[in-house]
């Protein structure tokens, strides 16, 4: 949420040739710290929910003990310091009033932009892509020898009271799991084009473009700047919609209370 409030409001802003990121140096350089800085704690939170999940559907003890707050509490101060220590390096590389360059406020450097582009895609994409893949591979796995081996269980063992109890509860665990494999896929896909067209932009700046080339280079860099704050906001919309669980109802209840409150002013100012 910060990373779209502080990103999304200013690029509105440059619509209008008004943003002041552009032009003042103390605004860019804490614009670019926090956006880089918080979108990389929402994607190393989601990474960190992975392995809590896989925690959990462990056939170990000692692996699922670990799904506790205590642990949670762990991963968001962990998650917190690799962010900020890998991109406080902005408030010495960004800098506002750049020509050339696909943003007003970007590196100043080349040596700059190919330690952002660096830092972006291995910290920010990579690393957590590969460790939420791996993860959600495992915990697949795991939920497949459960399965199994629920089965070889049913075909001996009489029929227990607590049955519709547990049921709901994997019921509900199945469907967090399937909500957090459909983010893992879908957060690779907007924010890997960012990465690569960021390492593209800054290879080719030592090159003379044509003015049409750079045109390109700017939309295209634009656009997978947007797709990186969808991939921001797509949380709330994946768990709201496509979740079965008290989110979707709690949020759908609000929306009546608000549209029933409303409705019931503006009925009565015209009475």
């Amino acid at each position: 949420m910060i990373s779209l409030i502080f990103g999304l409001s200013t690029r509105l802003l440059s619509s209008w040739h008004v943003d002041p990121t552009d032009t003042n140096d103390y605004l860019c350089k804490c614009r670019a710290f926090i956006v880089f800085t918080f979108r990389t704690i929402g994607i190393w939170l989601i990474m960190f929910a992975t392995i809590d999940r896989w925690f959990l559907s462990s056939r170990k003890h000692y692996l699922r003990s670990l799904s506790n707050l205590k642990t949670v509490h762990l991963g968001i101060v962990l998650c917190c310091c690799i962010a900020i220590i890998s991109y406080i390096h902005m408030f010495f590389c960004y800098q506002a009033n750049l020509v050339h360059t696909p943003l007003k406020c970007y590196g100043k450097t080349i040596s700059c932009r190919f330690t952002t582009d660096l830092v972006y895609a291995l910290i920010t994409i990579l690393i957590p892509s590969i460790l939420m893949i791996s993860f959600s591979l495992l915990i697949i796995k795991n939920i497949h020898h459960l399965r199994t081996r629920k089965q070889h269980l049913a075909a001996v063992s009489v029929e227990r009271l607590s049955r519709p109890r547990e049921t709901k509860i994997q019921r509900v665990d199945h469907n967090l799991l399937r909500m957090l494999l459909i983010q893992v896929f879908l957060l690779v896909s907007f924010c890997l084009p960012q990465a690569i067209q960021k390492f593209y932009i800054t290879f080719n700046a030592t090159y003379a473009l044509h003015d049409w080339k750079d045109n390109v280079s700017r939309f295209l860099y634009n656009v997978d700047v947007l797709l990186a704050f969808v991939a921001s906001g797509m949380p709330f919309y994946l768990y709201t919609f496509t979740g079965r669980t008290v989110v979707r109802r709690e949020f759908f209840a609000l929306v009546g209370i608000l549209i029933r409150r409303f409705g019931g002013e503006s009925i009565r100012s015209l009475s």
